[in-house]
């Protein structure tokens, strides 16, 4: 019978984990810069972290495996390093500004439409997914909006950004699982930083007045950002994203909502009604049964 693959859903796990908990320090961060600051900062900084990291794992590999990388195409690299930058530089900024003009329990549920949308867009990439998935991601949806929602629907200013938001997130995990197999996941993530930096920065210098003394006074949160939400977290996607299901990725990731919230009960002591908890659970049945193999894959490798 062929073993369980349990690399990939456990990094992925872990950076939904990571980026959960992460939400006190990002909102700290906001009341001492604005959005395009703290994310042009907390990029620079996840790219920084990364280079001494690269070094070390290049160090630690074997023979055989410095000459596979030595052999990678150096072109490519740089392409998916670059878009995926691109790409996280649009979400995120449009994310943050998002926040600005709407409740985050509902930014949450928008963000995290995202589970929808990619297997949408797997359609018209030739990526079909089993009924299984469908099912899981259908049980996710309901979960969001017991987890996320509190009051009625109705779309405001803020939610058109955090709807292209959403849309730019199941685009970034689109060029990740094209890229991810072909290239440095490590490298790739450190270029993804220094674009996603230098673009907000851009912005930030036309949007915004960056006030260094400000910066320096946040440095706490945005070192916390920078170093596990960005650094560690967005690098554990792009490795454990690697030869894995984009739709399932999604589900394991979108588990960041419900580490959010829990960290808020166990660390903050924010009370938990039974509606958000019944959501938390629904959620986590979706992800437990989109990583249930098949029948027929059983079959085929017993």
């Amino acid at each position: 019978m062929k073993d369980f693959n349990w690399k990939n859903p456990a990094m992925l796990l872990l950076a939904a984990f990571i980026w959960g908990s992460a939400f006190v320090a990002q909102s700290v961060g906001m009341d001492y810069v604005e959005p395009l600051t703290f994310n042009c900062v907390r990029s620079i900084v996840g790219g920084l972290v990364l280079i001494p990291c690269i070094y070390l794992l290049g160090k630690l590999k074997s023979p055989e495996e410095r000459a596979a990388a030595a052999h990678m195409d150096k072109k490519t690299l740089l392409i998916g390093g670059v878009s995926c930058g691109v790409v996280l530089c649009l979400a995120s900024n449009m994310q943050q500004i998002g926040i600005l003009y709407t409740s985050v329990g509902k930014a949450g549920f928008i963000t995290a439409l995202y589970i929808v949308i990619v297997p949408i867009l797997g359609l018209f990439l030739k990526r079909r997914c089993g009924w299984k998935v469908w099912m899981s991601v259908a049980i996710a949806l309901v979960g969001f909006y017991l987890l996320c929602m509190v009051g009625g629907f109705s779309l405001e200013r803020g939610d058109v950004y955090l709807l292209i938001c959403a849309v730019l997130f199941s685009v970034h995990i689109l060029v990740i699982d094209h890229f991810s197999p072909m290239v440095d996941g490590v490298k790739m993530s450190c270029i993804q930083f220094f674009t996603c930096g230098i673009l907000s920065g851009i912005a930030m210098l036309i949007a915004e007045s960056p006030d260094v003394k400000n910066i320096l006074a946040a440095w706490l949160p945005i070192l916390y950002a920078g170093v596990l939400s960005s650094g560690v977290a967005y690098t554990l996607q792009i490795v454990g994203q690697k030869n894995y299901n984009p739709t399932v990725a999604t589900l394991l990731l979108s588990l960041e909502s419900v580490f959010s919230v829990l960290t808020g009960w166990a660390v903050l002591h924010q009370k938990l009604s039974a509606r958000e908890l019944s959501g938390c659970v629904l959620i986590f049945i979706a992800v437990i049964l989109a990583q249930l193999p098949d029948k027929k894959e059983n079959k085929k490798a017993a």
